[in-house]
């Protein structure tokens, strides 16, 4: 069957990194509760957040990136560094699942705070730790903060069949996306937790976001160019945003929330973000495409030195955001225990994004070390 998506040119998209850094630190200080920093993230001004942009990047970069391989090395190995990628995150998740749980039952008995193991939802697993443990294996338990990776999991481990037909026929491929998620929409559908309810990330809803990082990355963007760059698109867009900035701080402020008709109101609050509500999409649709007119993939400002942190840890995306996880419980404790002044807010947050960042550093020296040719060692003459 013919190819028919465009592939983006070789080498590493800064932009990428640049945004999916940007991801990591927004949901490391969101999930910070009652933090003063975290006004300065998006969720705060329109109806998306730092996890729409998550999993759309991961959509794209995992197209642009197995594409190629399965284009020049068939769909077998394509197929099978998808599954293998799926495995790391897996293997990430459960280590990080071990330590988070040991983390918060430590914490909780050493500052007496039982409440500590309800408010991030791992009583269950001190009460009951064997069977707590097994649903974690399979994803359906999930301590609080920990709904994004068991997402990716799934999502990267169907996505080669997707990308198979998303080569071939990318609109097509979108339209199914787009048919699913309505349907899982309109009938319910969603995957069980333990011990009740379902995944707080619909996965048949969350796919679409995933599907359009894929549809973008692979000539979706290029076929939207006219739209993208045309005077209507600014316009309508823009008044978009204005209209998403405006319902979403009438959720924040209950004086702006009383100058709206209730049924307004209550359209857009609160946020469905389980099954990711239309109007996030479309929110997310029309910031991407305001950075794909605005931001070039050339962009200078791409190289400059204050920028460089935020690439660094959206190169090291995986370490990152598992390292943000742990440090945010911490950062909440402290703020519970020591000090809730806006000093110790801004203190735990600058000190937490400094050291997922001076991880993501350490990281990708690691890593250039690990692929470093061996050192022939000195030829030694011996003395007659």
């Amino acid at each position: 069957m013919q190819i028919r998506a465009i592939l983006p040119p070789r080498g590493r998209d800064y932009r990428l990194d640049l945004l999916r850094g940007f991801a990591n630190w927004a949901i490391y200080l969101d999930h910070i509760p009652n933090n003063a920093v975290n006004w300065i993230t998006q969720r705060n001004y329109g109806f998306s957040d730092a996890a729409d942009l998550f999993v759309f990047i991961s959509g794209y970069t995992a197209s642009f990136v197995y594409a190629r391989i399965m284009l020049e090395r068939g769909f077998i190995v394509g197929g099978t560094r998808l599954v293998k990628r799926a495995w790391q995150i897996y293997v990430a998740h459960v280590l990080l699942f071990v330590i988070y749980i040991a983390e918060i039952g430590y914490l909780a008995q050493r500052y007496h705070d039982p409440n500590l193991e309800n408010e991030f939802n791992v009583a269950g697993f001190m009460h009951n730790p064997a069977e707590t443990l097994y649903y974690g294996l399979i994803l359906a338990f999930k301590p609080v903060n920990m709904d994004v990776l068991p997402l990716y999991i799934v999502l990267m481990l169907v996505y080669p069949v997707v990308l198979w037909a998303m080569l071939r026929r990318p609109n097509l491929t979108l339209g199914a996306s787009l048919l699913l998620y309505l349907a899982a929409r309109q009938f319910g559908w969603n995957l069980p937790a333990y011990p009740t309810g379902s995944w707080y990330f619909n996965p048949f809803c969350w796919q679409f976001m995933f599907v359009l990082g894929g549809w973008f990355a692979l000539g979706g963007a290029i076929e939207s160019m006219r739209f993208i760059r045309s005077r209507a698109f600014l316009v309508l867009g823009g008044a978009y945003l204005l209209f998403a900035l405006v319902m979403t701080l009438a959720g924040r402020f209950p004086e702006l929330a009383q100058l709206m008709p209730a049924w307004l109101y209550d359209a857009f609050n609160p946020n469905d973000k389980t099954n990711l509500a239309p109007y996030r999409v479309v929110h997310f649709i029309v910031l991407a495409f305001f950075v794909t007119r605005f931001l070039r993939r050339d962009w200078a400002g791409l190289a400059w030195p204050i920028v460089q942190p935020m690439i660094k840890c959206g190169q090291q995306s995986l370490e990152v955001f598992c390292s943000g996880v742990f440090l945010a419980v911490i950062a909440h404790l402290i703020l519970v225990e020591v000090s809730e002044s806006i000093w110790m807010q801004i203190l735990v947050s600058a000190a937490g994004i400094a050291l997922m960042t001076v991880l993501a550093y350490y990281r990708s020296w690691s890593k250039r070390v690990d692929k470093a040719p061996a050192k022939a060692p000195a030829s030694t003459t011996r003395a007659a």
